[in-house]
């Protein structure tokens, strides 16, 4: 066919007639396209969009329109728990590090291009003071890591409004932030969590204030716990939660009966606008246990109760939260009613007697031994006063000894004025030790005033009762000097019966001292003028019975034997 004889609508399209003109034409047409290609501008340092081709463990292949394919190092693209985010055909912005490696491929970073997207963000949010969310990636030295498009810091006094020990907690939440610090050249971004929760605590403690008044009941959550008590959180309002406001029982430490974090409905009991003072109540929630205390624990009935305190005074029992009774030390024992109380100890289960229930000022009195026999009453037939006893010493005191009688339900006290007739300033320990037998007779067994009394000296009769009858006045004695004083001698007659030789009855002559004229030991013999039973008192006279003076003249002479008395008066045998 001829060219002429080409159809006219052919004419329009061009005919390859041979293989040459056909490559050819093919070549002229990938050299035009490549020209188009590099005719496109790609600058190294831009981010540019490109599409995912190819995937493998450790490199994905974007095709960004270049003449060549780009790779991306594989790691860009795995989550924190190793998966890949990204699959082939999606479409991606990346980072255009070089334009030719020495492998010939475009050099691509997806970490750089949203890096610089992020310090964008960044940079506009630290402008504005606008939040950014980001992941908590790790723990590091000071605080936490977190993924905010870049990595930035927090520092754990930033994390939250109050102290945080456990950082592991916050590792993987995504929260909001607010940039504190930030330096695009050196790359350091230093975050603050406090600020978003102390803005938002802001805005709820104002909304609280305004809703809060005395009287209401509240739920809060417990925010601190010391000695003193506990911090509520209100909602963005702390209150006080006084120790004596949590309950009315005795509470320790508030730790035992509160937890950090625990949520707890209280009562508002004070609130102070101008100070923003909220004082709260736990107990006051509760019903009062004071208010069914007399129905509860009427008069005569018997209680059990734990021990919480024994002071010297007495035993508190709580009966029941809130509710204390006071068992006082003279209604512990029938025997010991002054104490020391023994046998009872802290945390111990006792039960006891009601004695008394003030409910208004809150006092319950118990007795422990009102539930037990009173020893008393068979004291008093068992031991009538004046039978003699025989005992063995169980302890010695300044004032005496107390005496253990075989069967006796209480010791027996022999008081120091009770040991000797005769016998002046008695040390008990000088006479007597644990574990001596001592016989004694039953001197009182007082039941009201726990009082039970024995005595020695009463074995014998009282040397001075009978004293006018072996000693009468007027008679001449023998005795031996045991005491030179500067008003006279003392000369015993009997044992434990001295009389006084005043310095005016020592001789005819004047005496300035008694020691020139008398000396201890000197055997004597002195005239009876006077004796005083009540006083235990004998009044001497050695010039009279050595002249043989009548005692009657002499007496007549001096105005008689009362005016004697008077003249020996405050001078002392003892």
């Amino acid at each position: 066919m001829t060219t002429t004889q080409i159809p006219a609508w052919a004419k329009e399209f061009e005919v390859v007639t041979s293989e040459e003109e056909a490559a050819q034409t093919g070549s002229e047409e990938f050299e035009k396209l490549l020209n188009e290609t590099s005719s496109k501008s790609f600058q190294e340092g831009e981010v540019y969009k490109g599409k995912v081709i190819a995937i493998t463990d450790d490199l994905v292949t974007v095709d960004i329109g270049y003449k060549q394919e780009g790779l991306v190092f594989a790691k860009e693209f795995r989550n924190y728990d190793g998966t890949l985010k990204v699959s082939e055909g999606d479409e991606i912005e990346v980072y255009l590090e070089r334009l030719e490696s020495h492998l010939g491929n475009l050099v691509l970073s997806k970490d750089k291009a949203e890096i610089l997207k992020a310090w964008d963000k960044i940079s506009e949010a630290c402008e504005k003071g606008q939040p950014v969310k980001g992941t908590v990636i790790a723990k590091v030295k000071g605080g936490l890591s977190v993924d905010i498009g870049v990595k930035a810091f927090l520092p754990g006094s930033q994390i939250d409004i109050r102290p945080t020990k456990n950082l592991d907690k916050f590792i993987g939440k995504t929260m909001e932030f607010k940039v504190i610090k930030f330096n695009k050249k050196r790359g350091n971004i230093v975050l603050s969590r406090r600020a978003i929760l102390q803005e938002e605590r802001g805005k709820l403690r104002d909304e609280t204030l305004e809703q809060i008044s005395e009287g209401m009941v509240v739920k809060g959550i417990v925010k601190n716990i010391t000695d003193y008590g506990a911090f509520i959180d209100l909602g963005g309002v702390d209150g006080l939660l006084h120790i004596t406001d949590m309950s009315w029982g005795r509470v320790k430490h508030p730790s035992n009966l509160l937890a950090v974090g625990d949520e707890i409905d209280v009562k508002i009991l004070k609130y102070d606008a101008s100070k923003e003072r909220v004082s709260l109540g736990l107990k006051q929630v509760q019903p009062n246990p004071w208010e069914s205390a007399q129905e509860k624990y009427q008069t005569g009935t018997k209680v059990k109760g734990e021990i919480v305190s024994i002071k010297d005074y007495g035993i508190f029992v709580e009966l029941d939260d809130g509710i204390e009774g006071l068992v006082h030390v003279s209604e512990v024992s029938w025997t010991n009613p002054k104490g020391p109380i023994k046998g009872h100890n802290v945390g111990d289960t006792i039960e006891a007697q009601v004695l008394e229930v003030d409910v208004e000022n809150k006092r319950i009195s118990l007795g422990l031994k009102q539930l037990l026999a009173n020893p008393w009453d068979e004291l008093e037939v068992q031991y009538p006063v004046g039978k003699e006893v025989e005992g063995v010493v169980k302890a010695v005191v300044d004032f005496g000894v107390f005496v253990d009688l075989d069967g006796a339900p209480v010791d027996a006290l022999i008081h120091v004025s009770d040991i000797s007739w005769t016998k002046k300033n008695i040390n008990p320990s000088e006479e007597f030790k644990v574990g001596d037998k001592v016989k004694a007779v039953v001197l009182t067994v007082d039941k009201d005033n726990s009082k039970f009394c024995l005595g020695i000296k009463q074995l014998e009769e009282d040397p001075w009762k009978r004293i006018e009858e072996r000693m009468p006045v007027g008679s001449v004695v023998e005795g031996e000097v045991v005491r030179v004083t500067d008003f006279g001698a003392f000369v015993e007659l009997e044992t434990g019966i001295e009389g006084l030789i005043h310095i005016s009855e020592l001789s005819e002559e004047r005496v300035e001292k008694p020691s020139d004229v008398i000396k201890v030991g000197d055997k004597v013999k002195a005239l009876i003028m006077s004796i005083d039973k009540d006083d235990k008192k004998i009044a001497l006279s050695k010039k009279n019975a050595e002249n043989g003076a009548d005692l009657s003249k002499y007496q007549d002479e001096q105005g008689g034997t009362s005016a004697l008395a008077e003249k020996l008066k405050g001078f002392s045998v003892d």
